[in-house]
């Protein structure tokens, strides 16, 4: 359908849909670049130690709170943050957190002994602040994808 045989309101409308359909896309795009940066291993680039996978499992999203350490679990599942990040409205917030009981000493480091009467002296991967770090970058390579992809126009259909 053309837009000049369309009435002002409709165009507006459009417009407007496009425009809260491409933020939405941005939105939901700097999110999952943020969940697939904070989880990539220390070989493919990443700052994440990855030893036999736990810490990376252990990534979780809500759009309610943080997600909580879980004390004395040592096993974790892929938990689907996909489908929460994607669910997720424009203005809300998504939250992501580790649920392994040492995500805080993987990422800061510890010097001292730990509650299980172990010693430690490891200095921290910096995984989740590199990436909060990179909070306005992600935003803007996000814009840049999801320009890329509205530009290009819907896909031709078979």
């Amino acid at each position: 359908m053309a837009t000049e045989n369309l009435s002002f309101a409709a165009q507006v409308s459009e417009w407007a849909k496009a425009e809260i359909e491409r933020e939405e896309a941005i939105f939901h795009e700097a999110a999952q670049t943020v969940a697939n940066e904070v989880r990539t291993p220390v070989a493919e680039g990443g700052r994440m130690p990855l030893k036999t996978g736990t810490l990376r499992r252990s990534l979780m999203a809500s759009t309610s709170d943080m997600p909580r350490i879980q004390e004395g679990k040592t096993t974790f599942s892929e938990s689907g943050i996909e489908m929460i990040m994607a669910g997720a409205e424009l203005g809300s917030t998504i939250y992501l957190g580790f649920q392994a009981a040492y995500a805080a000493r993987m990422n800061y480091g510890f010097v001292g002994t730990d509650s299980l009467g172990r010693t430690y002296n490891q200095t921290g991967f910096g995984f989740v602040d590199a990436v909060a770090q990179r909070w306005p970058q992600i935003v803007i390579g996000a814009e840049a994808k999801v320009r890329g992809r509205f530009e290009a126009g819907p896909a031709p259909q078979s």
